[in-house]
């Protein structure tokens, strides 16, 4: 049972949003990319974390990316975390896991979730700026790095490596 005064503490408590997408490439290294209808510019299939009913950051990647792009796929690591910083908004845990290399047959199941999505592409690493600028763009090329080096998870604020 929750007692008044907890249940009071908790609702005071700073409050975050939290992200998670799926990096996927394809056998030439490109990157997949969805066209959002809500918002302009281009993202990693992915999106809200419904930690309200207890969803992790893995689960909403994975249930993101089936909603938006019809491809239900275990994902590989953790390749990064975001904190961003928010001017209209709280701030942003973002969270990028490896969705793995997709095949020809892959992209031919690629279905989008037409109530949010325009289209989809493959973009070459170094034309990803152009694509998603800002933080994103930061976060994804960060992600890639990860891919090349086999290193561990950046940590990033604001697109930028930490510690």
């Amino acid at each position: 049972m929750t007692t008044p005064d907890f249940a009071a503490y908790i609702a005071g408590l700073p409050r975050v949003l939290a992200g998670a997408a799926a990096l996927f490439r394809d056998t030439e290294g490109r990157v997949l990319l969805v066209e959002p209808n809500y918002r302009d510019g281009w993202a990693l299939p992915g999106g809200t974390i419904e930690s309200d009913i207890g969803e992790t950051p893995r689960q909403g990647a994975r249930r993101e990316t089936a909603e938006e792009i019809g491809l239900d796929v275990e994902l590989g690591r953790l390749l990064a975390v975001d904190w961003v910083q928010g001017t209209a908004r709280p701030p942003l845990v973002a969270y990028v896991y490896d969705g793995g290399v997709l095949g020809e047959d892959d992209l031919k199941a690629i279905r989008l979730q037409e109530e949010e999505l325009l289209s989809w592409r493959l973009v070459e690493p170094d034309e990803l700026a152009t694509h998603l600028p800002g933080t994103l763009g930061l976060r994804v090329l960060a992600a890639l790095e990860v891919l090349a080096r086999d290193s561990g998870t950046a940590e990033l604020e604001n697109g930028k490596r930490v510690g």
